[in-house]
């Protein structure tokens, strides 16, 4: 079963992910590419019939950062830092998103990361109709990426710090 096969299946059987009611519908092999779907169902729906907030935001929220981790490897930190939802329409119907990334891209942060030590990047989410005409809500996630040598070395030098800033109280 290959790493794709796993990371759909995964978040398919995840509990914190089924809540969201939404399903991994896709992954390719390379993992470059997610596609999701999130259907209105009773579950899911507001006081005023559409899709509720909370549902359209966690469909989204940890595939860009996880579908990272999965294609730098386990030579970085990968974590999410911050997020923004902005509501286009109300959503009364199934939705769908993608999430892409592209080798130029995974080789960019690699070689920012090899120079800054750390860095944030920022992925856009756009939620849809099937027919990706008409777009319901975006979501804006910043994600810190740092090479992990380094991040552990900074981590220890913290906790340094708070240990010393302990005693001197």
């Amino acid at each position: 079963m290959g790493e794709h096969t796993l990371f759909k299946y995964g978040f398919n059987l995840s509990p914190m992910y089924r809540r969201s009611t939404a399903k991994i519908i896709s992954v390719s092999k390379d993992m470059l590419h997610v596609e999701i779907k999130l259907p209105i169902s009773y579950k899911n729906r507001n006081y005023v019939n559409s899709i509720y907030g909370g549902s359209l935001f966690s469909a989204v929220d940890p595939i860009p950062m996880v579908q990272l981790i999965n294609l730098l490897g386990e030579d970085y930190v990968v974590w999410d830092k911050s997020a923004e939802i902005f509501f286009k329409r109300p959503a009364r119907e199934t939705l769908v998103a993608e999430f892409k990334y592209t080798m130029s891209e995974i080789a960019d942060i690699k070689r920012s990361v090899a120079s800054e030590n750390e860095i944030d990047i920022v992925k856009k989410t756009v939620l849809t109709d099937k027919n990706k005409t008409t777009t319901f809500c975006e979501v804006q996630k910043t994600i810190y990426v740092a090479d992990k040598a380094f991040y552990k070395e900074k981590r220890r030098r913290a906790k340094k710090r708070r240990a010393a800033a302990q005693k001197s109280t």
